[in-house]
């Protein structure tokens, strides 16, 4: 009996508890009432004026989730009381612009927003509200229900009056049109059988009175055949009559349609117009295309240009054929053996490609110059003979008057670089540009001269002095052109050969006088001729004594430069080792992986001698990386994972976890440093080198899932209580879960492995105490296997150069304090993935303070694949100092998890590397900072 009563008493007290929390939690629901505030401010409004200023602000704010269709119930509601076209029209708007809300579910508002056009009549809002449809439309991809719902509203009125709302309708069946089979008049009783053949439809309003809607027309039809429909060749002949209209954006939708079907019935025969004769449709529609590059419209001539040098249906069949697609068995003859195509039989002239061509390069319009060198480009890449063709009016562009035209004229030529030679005059019409104001133009033509032939040695000659003016003209260029002049030697040693004598002022009886090695110009010339003798053997017979001693100095000041030479007579070079010369590549790969095949024999972390083989190794492979520099990122990278792999192992010595943490303190200490630095070379390894795999990316996660343990272990023992430990160890269990979801490919390489075993473990681990689950990752981090690093075929570093400042000037940048000064930043960046949104610049001043700037996306160049410039001004500002000091300018490559999806977790256990708003996780240093000497001066009275 008394248990009976106690039972009604815990019952009646817990609905007691249930009444008095369920006003709480309303309020809690209830307090960020978007729905509320709207409907008050729209009740307040007293004209259609304020009504949209009320609107035009709710539209700045944001809006959960889970209250979207709330405030929608208020903006319909108000909807259909406001009498204003405007006010309604902004309402519409709204309501397609709240149904992309993140974790919304647009579907629960599309009935209320189809009984809006049972009573509208204004055109505009229609047209508004076809746009909203097409938002929720483009929402819910997967809902064939909705899909045919809202098809079916736009063929309801596609027989508007008003252009914008036959423009959204047909937008609307491009975007969502039935792109599969026809539906019966069974599904769902939405839509007559009649909508399967949208494409019918379209074509309909292709001659449309409004210029307006043949252009949507057009469009909607190449979003039909962008969605997977074949558009039907009858279509064909309707969008060569469009390349005739009188309105320049038909014309310019009538060229891509053209093209578009060319592709898709390539060797259909067609008619030729006012004769007898029939051609391929491919070849008419080529013909076609070329004569609208004389447009009269210069966005119908770019569109011609661009559309030039698509890929034609022969050059597709061959790239299947190179990737192994054969016969799929479902059409007889499919894998017949193609037509192999002559290109001696080919007619460029008749079918016009010449002039148009000729027509693009000398047109008014520079966007239209661009396209044609960029179509002139795609096809010179596909053909020697071509590009060979076409270099004299390449070469003609890098007259143009403007500066874009040069520059994109100059990077095609670099691209087509490799199938052509430059003859001497072509060669002085290059040269001319190294007198160009422009540092990008001189700096692209660099890059071109690095990667061009050149015919004979006065060609040579002649490109010399060119380089040579310009280092006088422009001194800052001295590194590019210092750089344009190895690659020369190296691809022309048999030019440069005969050339010795005269660039070096030798003679064979008189002792000639010693340059002067500070001289950037005699620099420049023994550049070329070094790293023309490393493929000469004779040329050193011809070196003087101090070439010999110059060759030293430039061999350890610019070794990236100055290559390895072997001297006969003489030692070798500092730095020349077996690993170095001809062939060393292959060599310094093959003990790349005998160093990974040897450090593969630890099974254990605890092995005797696991720590003198890491340490032994970690030393070999930043010396081959300095050697090497085709293989540094590779060797780095592996580098860099053993040191995290020797840190665990010296913070898992026995001395350290068999004593009492008062009396290892200093070991303690030292352990802990250790994890910090893991979790920081993870970081490094994750997103300072680009190549890697998802094999790799989970290695590394497993390192930094290692260092947490380890960080967790410690703080398990300098801490008491377990209440600390206990949301610790919850955001580890959690991490470890992450880590199963995201390499779940990847755990059969990881059996024996720290994670593996957590794995094993994981429902023991969920439902242990915080005291034994850091018991149980201390004795696993100890007994864990030794995890195999697997190199991928790639691995590059990204690195960083500062070439401005130098950092070697005594002289101050004085300026008033409390004002700013401009400090121009000028530096190379190798292998960075997305600089205009990773690279920061940092300045330390000598008081402590940072500044950390953003370069501006304009402030970026790419000279090259995989290289980029920047050239940007940073502006410093400090309080009067006593003397001149130095602050330090160095830059930083930024990580975030939303921008890298590989950052799945964010550390609160780094000082520096937690995440901040945004996302953004920390900040890595790459590359050597530079020193500069700064006075601000005290402000004058």
């Amino acid at each position: 009996m008394a248990a009976h009563l106690k039972k009604r008493v815990y019952e009646e007290f817990s609905k007691v508890v249930q009444v008095e929390e369920a006003p709480a939690k309303k309020l809690r629901l209830t307090k960020p009432s978007k729905s509320a505030a709207l409907h008050i401010d729209l009740c307040k409004a007293s004209n259609p004026t304020d009504a949209l200023q009320y609107l035009l602000h709710f539209a700045r704010s944001s809006v959960e989730a889970e209250s979207v269709e709330g405030v929608v119930r208020i903006l319909l509601e108000h909807y259909y009381k406001e009498q204003d076209n405007s006010v309604r029209l902004k309402i519409a708007s709204l309501i397609g612009l709240l149904s992309k809300t993140q974790n919304f579910n647009p579907e629960s508002i599309l009935d209320d927003t189809l009984n809006t056009f049972n009573t509208e009549k204004s055109h505009q809002v229609l047209a508004q509200l076809l746009d909203t449809l097409l938002v929720i439309g483009t929402q819910l991809p997967e809902s064939l229900i909705v899909r045919h719902r809202l098809i079916e509203v736009a063929y309801k009125h596609l027989s508007d009056t008003y252009f914008g709302v036959r423009n959204k309708c047909l937008q609307l069946l491009g975007c969502l049109g039935n792109v599969d089979t026809p539906l019966n008049k069974d599904g769902q009783g939405l839509v007559p059988a009649v909508i399967g053949d949208a494409q019918s439809l379209i074509s309909d309003y292709f001659a449309d009175q409004d210029p307006r809607v043949r252009t949507a027309a057009i469009k909607a039809m190449l979003q039909l055949h962008e969605r997977g429909l074949k558009i039907q060749q009858t279509i064909y002949d309707q969008a060569c009559q469009l390349l005739c209209d009188d309105y320049e954006q038909v014309r310019s939708a009538a060229v891509q349609m053209v093209w578009v079907l060319s592709q898709l019935y390539p060797e259909s025969i067609v008619p030729i117009p006012s004769s007898n004769e029939q051609v391929r449709l491919v070849d008419d529609s080529f013909g076609k295309i070329s004569h609208m590059v004389s447009d009269g419209s210069w966005v119908v001539r770019v569109q011609a240009a661009k559309t030039l040098r698509k890929r034609t249906a022969h050059e597709r069949a061959k790239e299947l054929y190179a990737s192994g697609e054969f016969s799929s068995g479902r059409k007889w003859a499919d894998d017949a053996p193609k037509e192999k195509v002559d290109t001696s039989a080919v007619n460029l002239i008749a079918s016009g490609a010449c002039g148009a061509f000729v027509h693009g390069l000398e047109d008014e319009m520079y966007e239209v110059r661009i396209a044609a060198v960029d179509a002139l480009s795609a096809l010179a890449q596909s053909s020697a003979s071509f590009a060979e063709k076409c270099l004299d009016f390449l070469v003609d562009m890098f007259n143009d008057e403007i500066e874009e035209v040069r520059l994109q004229s100059i990077h095609v030529l670099r691209q087509i670089s490799t199938n052509i030679t430059l003859r001497e005059d072509q060669l002085d019409t290059v040269l001319a540009v190294l007198e160009d104001s422009s540092r990008d133009i001189r700096e692209a033509l660099h890059e071109l001269l690095c990667f061009t032939n050149v015919s004979t040695k006065e060609c040579i000659q002649l490109a010399l002095l060119e380089l040579l003016k310009n280092l006088t003209k422009y001194p800052t260029d001295r590194n590019s052109v210092w750089k344009c002049l190895k690659f020369l030697g190296c691809r022309h040693p048999t030019l440069v050969l005969p050339l010795v004598p005269e660039l070096l002022s030798t003679h064979p009886y008189f002792h000639t006088p010693e340059p002067d090695m500070d001289d950037p110009a005699y620099i420049a010339v023994l550049v070329l001729v070094f790293n023309a003798a490393q493929s000469c053997p004779t040329m050193t017979a011809l070196f003087s004594d101090h070439t010999f001693r110059h060759y030293t100095y430039l061999r350890d000041s610019l070794s990236h430069l100055v290559p390895p030479l072997r001297l006969p007579g003489r030692t070798q070079a500092p730095g020349v080792s077996g690993i170095e010369g001809s062939g060393s590549v292959e060599s310094a790969q093959l003990f790349l992986q005998q160093s990974l095949s040897r450090i593969s024999t630890i099974h254990n972390l605890q092995d005797p001698g696991a720590q003198d083989l890491l340490n032994f190794t970690i030393r070999d492979l930043q010396r081959l990386g300095e050697l090497q520099t085709e293989l540094a990122g590779a060797a780095d990278f592996s580098a860099t994972y053993l040191r995290c792999q020797l840190l665990l192992t010296k913070a898992l010595q026995e001395k350290l976890w068999t004593m009492a943490v008062p009396l290892c303190l200093k070991h303690n200490a030292m352990a802990t440093a250790a994890a910090k630095q893991m979790l920081e070379e993870t970081y490094k390894l994750e997103f300072l080198y680009s190549g890697l795999e998802n094999r790799q990316v989970a290695t590394i996660h497993h390192v930094r899932l290692q260092a947490k343990a380890l960080q967790l272990v410690l703080t398990a023992r300098t801490r008491r209580g377990v209440e600390p430990l206990i949301s610790v160890c919850e955001k580890f269990l959690q991490e470890v879960e992450s880590f199963q979801r995201l390499f779940v490919v990847e755990l059969p390489h990881l059996q024996e492995s720290f994670v593996g075993k957590l794995l094993d473990l994981s429902p023991k681990l969920s439902a242990c105490k915080p005291g034994e689950l850091v018991k149980i990752l201390q004795t696993t981090l100890r007994q864990s296997g030794f995890l195999n690093l697997q190199l991928p075929k790639q691995v590059q570093r990204a690195s960083a150069t500062i070439i401005e400042p130098t950092g070697e000037s005594d002289n101050p940048l004085r300026f008033t304090s409390g004002l700013v000064v401009a400090l121009d930043i000028d530096a190379t960046l190798e292998h960075v993935q997305d600089p205009h949104n990773t690279v920061k610049v940092q300045v330390l001043y000598p008081d402590g303070q940072s500044h950390v700037i953003q370069p501006k996306p304009g402030d970026f160049r790419s000279p090259g694949p995989h290289r980029h410039r920047l050239i940007t001004q940073v502006y410093l500002s400090h309080s009067a100092w006593t003397e001149a000091c130095q602050i330090e300018v160095r830059l930083l490559l930024a990580y975030s998890s939303s921008r890298l999806c590989k950052a799945v977790w964010s550390d609160s256990s780094t000082e520096g590397l937690q995440p901040a708003e945004g996302a953004t996780e920390g900040t890595i240093p790459f590359g050597k900072p530079v020193k500069v000497f700064i006075m601000p001066k005290p402000a004058r009275r």
